[in-house]
């Protein structure tokens, strides 16, 4: 069975909610992930994953809305550019990183706290300024009653 973030960004990933008390296996048992796009997109020609097109997007976000709807998160925690950009505009990361904004998404009103990707290919969450803004967002995720209420399952 294939996992979200199974590889190495998934250590990295995990690595960050374990220093808040969630290591990978609980996380995996209380928290619900979801993909922004459930088909998988294929590999680049050159390398690494695809990213998904608008329309693939779109067919796949009433999936999401759906199981927003049923859910009813307190948290929502998007990963990356692309996931954080289904919920608010993203023009550069330092302006949503490291916040927690309240939204509205699928007629429901949810705190956000977006991370960045945590790809081994990328140095954003490694260096600064992303590397104090991550911290400012596992820091926001660590106090957020929802992500108490998991600690405490």
């Amino acid at each position: 069975m294939q996992r979200p973030f199974a590889w190495t960004a998934g250590k990295t990933l995990f690595k960050w909610f374990a220093s808040i008390g969630l290591h990978e296996e609980a996380f995996r048992e209380r928290v619900y992930m979801a993909a922004v796009c459930r088909c998988f997109p294929g590999k680049k020609p050159r390398g690494g994953d695809r990213v998904p097109d608008v329309q693939e997007i779109a067919t796949c976000g009433e999936w999401l809305a759906r199981e927003f709807e049923l859910l009813q998160p307190r948290l929502l925690i998007p990963v990356g550019k692309l996931a954080i950009s289904q919920f608010v505009e993203v023009g550069r990361l330092t302006e949503v990183i490291g916040r927690q904004q309240l939204i509205e998404y699928a007629g429901q009103e949810v705190d956000m706290v977006p991370l960045p990707l945590p790809s081994g290919a990328s140095t954003w969450h490694r260096t600064s300024p992303g590397k104090e803004l991550l911290q400012d967002a596992i820091a926001l995720i660590e106090k957020h009653p929802g992500w108490q209420r998991l600690l405490n399952v």
